[in-house]
């Protein structure tokens, strides 16, 4: 299991929306989540820089990468971007976090 974390970042008056989205996540774009082999997927916000904090677990042998090919995720990408900092492709931008500390 990998253990895996990263920010991105929410426009200033989205956090309401952002989390109401999210609270009606299509239970197709979960389900292609779990098949990846991704699990206890958690974000948190941080009202004084809007910065989200993601964190999530991956099984070994996970095909998380693959999921920007995918048809459904492209299209939440652009369902939320209005919400969020963007690339051009309409995938949020994302900021891997290196884990520094650890304990069960």
């Amino acid at each position: 299991m990998i253990r895996n974390a990263f920010k991105m970042k929410l426009k200033p008056g989205c956090v309401e929306e952002y989390k109401k989205r999210h609270d009606e996540i299509w239970p197709e774009l979960a389900q292609v989540h779990t098949d990846a082999g991704i699990s206890d997927y958690s974000i948190y916000f941080d009202e004084e820089s809007l910065s989200l904090f993601a964190f999530q677990k991956l099984s070994d042998g996970n095909t998380a990468g693959s999921l920007k090919d995918l048809e459904i995720v492209k299209k939440w990408w652009d369902y939320m971007a209005d919400l969020m900092e963007t690339n051009p492709d309409s995938s949020p931008v994302v900021e891997p976090l290196r884990e520094v500390f650890h304990m069960d």
